[in-house]
């Protein structure tokens, strides 16, 4: 890998992507400190920092796109050590509809309507989440080279997920890759047409879980350390 990643081109192939999906299980109830360490900044811009999602309903498959709105990974001796990322979640968009359709679900998904604020991440309260590195560990999976450890903030809520991601570092850039995960967003308090919530819902249900996508590459900031 190059340190280019062609989002465009990952996009066209978002659903094929997402049709390997692995079960999802419940976040960790509770979350372990941020991970802390000297060495080298990378730092993260919107430009080259996208998450993938994809949300299911019976019949219906949406999917989209997150912007990463700041953050920096720290790496020390050819490896990252430390690193977190602030989400804008006012970035919420949906790749597969079009016109009114599209700006209705993108409403929805940030709350930012006159009605089902809360159904989803309402941004006017919650316009950012963040993501914190606990740790990085070898991958078992032949499909990743790390094993990412870390803690998500959605709704002011923090939960600790494992992601499974490909990592390369270079002088002048971290290019991470994730495989695709798998949160269950009633664990952040996202409850709207739950079937385990709202047992009597029959086929109107959406489903609990979200998939996405993790897709980053940081540049490296030589004037810069992770005390400064």
């Amino acid at each position: 890998m190059k340190g280019v990643i062609n989002f465009a081109l990952f996009l066209m192939m978002t659903l094929v992507v997402f049709s390997c999906k692995e079960k999802v299980e419940s976040a960790a109830e509770v979350t372990q400190e941020a991970a802390s360490a000297e060495g080298v900044v990378y730092n993260v811009s919107p430009e080259a920092a996208k998450i993938n999602w994809q949300g299911v309903k019976p019949g219906t498959t949406h999917h989209g796109t997150i912007d990463i709105q700041t953050g920096q990974l720290v790496v020390k001796d050819n490896q990252v050590v430390a690193g977190s990322f602030v989400i804008d979640m006012n970035s919420i968009k949906d790749l597969d509809l079009e016109g009114e359709y599209k700006e209705m679900l993108e409403t929805h998904l940030k709350g930012t309507g006159s009605e089902g604020t809360d159904d989803f991440f309402n941004v006017n309260k919650f316009p950012t989440g963040k993501f914190e590195i606990v740790s990085i560990s070898p991958a078992t999976d032949g499909n990743a080279n790390s094993l990412v450890k870390g803690n998500l903030t959605l709704k002011d809520i923090s939960k600790e997920i494992l992601i499974p991601a490909n990592i390369t570092v270079t002088d002048n850039n971290v290019v991470v890759t994730s495989n695709p995960f798998t949160i269950n967003r009633t664990d952040w308090g996202i409850v709207y047409k739950s079937k385990n919530v709202f047992k009597n819902i029959g086929d109107k249900f959406v489903d609990d879980n979200i998939y996405l996508q993790l897709m980053v590459d940081a540049k490296a900031d030589s004037t810069l350390s992770s005390r400064e």
